[in-house]
């Protein structure tokens, strides 16, 4: 991914070449020849000279391809702050990889002079991509890379006003930067801030404040306050009736959306906080097939996101399932959300996942956010910076997350009440960590106690080392918990789903008198599908989890096919 902000300037003075080495893939001049090609996707429309081609947070504005004069793009934030971002001339498209989706606009478009352009809606670009497959690929690269640019410019979209290690203020860059969403933090401390706290925080629980880019200020508002604003979430949505609910956007449940759109079917993807899932979180995947360097999770995750919605799956991120109605009035499923909306399906696949357990430690919910962490992504990386820290698990996604802490913090203590890791965690990851000066492994050690204050975090932590049957005690401001898994099945209570003893999702039993050996991923109820960490018995991995993603789709069209001849 490009290093720097990505800038254009067309043919007007400027080496943008030389500040952007991918500037050639980020902004790639169309001929007259492909223009021609993709003019059957499009209307030509003139624009005059200053008209509004669309504005930040605009629904849906489509692609515009530059045919004659010059497209000016800039970014701005609520604050009134504006950013130049490129200037598209002639051969040149307008659009970002929101666009796919027809999300909200992350930047404003105007004419300079008179102009004439081929407009592409979402729907018509996402047909493009599809069938133009060689120039299509080449839209696709410059999609993402123009988001990177947006993100690095570090200029537009929400501003965050709040201490930089405050939990709200984490929690909020957490869900922007998961989600790939443009944001900047402003310091409390510098005039701007202090006026604008003046005039809406009355007292400190009203921090942190988010001003978004229409000007409105949200007082301490949660990850779905800020999407709301900013148009993610609360629009129409495209279909009344889905084929397919996914719940769950980790690797599972969007290897099924990619799978299940591409051969047709109607698909949308519900999940609470962002794409990902755990596997989102991890610094350092290095065991997936395919990616012998690694790739982190964010990124795998991230191309995953874009490639279901190249195909055309929907996105509702973040909304929250609270329930699911199996009845199905009227031949479907219904969904209800936290969001205020239902949504209509006719197959449901729960890849909802798991959630680190809470260990039984005092007081545990008091630094939740304030010191104890349940992921370790650059933002408590860098508060960890030259400290010891404690991280508790003996999985994967702990050893990924020891390995990448370690080149942060000054120490990392990992501790598992086991007598090693050999039994749960990946050999390559176990060797790294041996040879890792700054992480001490201790077996058959817990924590017993936090401490420290609501206000200040967390400051100190005792633990016992069970092997010699002591106490021992640090400063230590930072714990990371990768401890075991909890099944994010509540959502199915009341809908007849089976569960074993652990809440996860049983599948492959006998339904209504017939086998469901020909769809071992089916649950109890008919049309309701489980895959990944999610369903009983399933391999803990992210590799599992993705093929278990696409050997659904193909149950779905068997049971999609069934109702069809029983209904006819």
């Amino acid at each position: 991914m490009a290093n720097e902000m990505l800038v254009e300037i067309g043919d007007r003075p400027a080496s943008s070449a030389a500040l952007n080495p991918r500037h050639d893939q980020t902004f790639p001049q169309l001929t007259s020849t492909e223009i021609g090609r993709l003019r059957r996707f499009g209307q030509q429309k003139s624009y005059k000279s200053g008209e509004t081609l669309f504005n930040t947070g605009d629904h849906g504005p489509g692609m515009f391809i530059v045919l004659s004069g010059h497209v000016t793009i800039t970014q701005r934030d609520g604050l009134g702050h504006i950013s130049p971002v490129a200037d598209q001339g002639p051969g040149h498209f307008v659009a970002e990889v929101g666009t796919l989706a027809n999300g909200p606009a992350l930047v404003d478009a105007h004419a300079d002079g008179d102009v004439e352009a081929i407009h592409i809606t979402g729907e018509k670009l996402r047909a493009l991509l599809i069938a133009e497959a060689e120039l299509g690929e080449r839209v696709m690269r410059a999609l993402i890379l123009r988001r990177v640019g947006l993100i690095q410019g570090g200029t537009g979209g929400p501003v965050l006003i709040g201490a930089a290690n405050s939990a709200g203020i984490l929690h909020l860059q957490n869900f922007l930067i998961r989600n790939g969403l443009p944001h900047h933090l402003l310091d409390p401390d510098q005039p701007e801030s202090r006026c604008l706290i003046a005039r809406h925080a009355g007292s400190p629980d009203e921090l942190p404040l988010v001003v978004c880019p229409d000007g409105s200020v949200l007082k301490n508002p949660t990850s779905a306050d800020v999407a709301r604003q900013i148009g993610l979430i609360g629009n129409p949505r495209q279909q009344s009736v889905y084929d397919v609910a996914i719940v769950g956007a980790g690797p599972a449940g969007l290897a099924t959306a990619v799978y299940a759109a591409s051969e047709g079917l109607s698909a949308i993807v519900v999940d609470a906080r962002s794409y990902g899932g755990q596997a989102g979180a991890s610094a350092r995947i290095e065991n997936y097939f395919g990616f012998p360097t690694g790739i982190s999770g964010q990124a795998l995750a991230g191309r995953a996101f874009v490639q279901a919605e190249k195909f055309g799956a929907e996105m509702l991120i973040p909304a929250e399932v609270k329930s699911l109605d199996c009845t199905r009035a009227e031949g479907a499923f219904t969904l209800e959300l936290d969001v205020g909306e239902k949504i209509s399906a006719r197959a449901v696949v729960v890849a909802s996942g798991a959630r680190y357990r809470r260990p039984n430690i005092p007081d545990l919910s008091v630094f939740e956010g304030r010191g104890v962490w349940y992921w370790a992504s650059p933002i408590e990386a860098k508060l960890c910076a030259g400290q010891d820290v404690v991280l508790v698990g003996g999985g994967n996604s702990a050893g990924q997350a020891a390995v990448f802490l370690s080149g942060h913090a000054k120490s990392v203590r990992m501790m598992v009440r086991s007598d090693g890791l050999a039994a749960s965690m990946s050999r390559y990851l176990i060797d790294r960590i041996g040879a890792t000066s700054n992480i001490e492994l201790m077996t058959r050690t817990e924590i017993v106690a936090l401490e420290g204050t609501a206000d200040g975090g967390l400051e100190r932590v005792r633990w016992r080392d069970h092997a010699r049957a002591a106490d021992e005690a640090g400063d230590i401001r930072n714990v990371f918990l990768f401890v075991g898994a909890d099944p994010a099945t509540g959502w199915l209570d009341g809908c007849g789903v089976s569960l074993d003893k652990g809440g996860f999702v049983v599948t492959g039993a006998t339904i209504n008198g017939r086998s469901a050996s020909v769809s071992p991923l089916e649950s109890s109820v008919p049309g309701v599908f489980a895959v990944g960490d999610v369903r009983s018995g399933s391999v803990k991995r992210v590799g599992g989890a993705i093929g278990e993603g696409a050997q659904v789709v193909q149950a779905l069209h068997a049971y999609l096919a069934e109702v069809a001849t029983l209904s006819s």
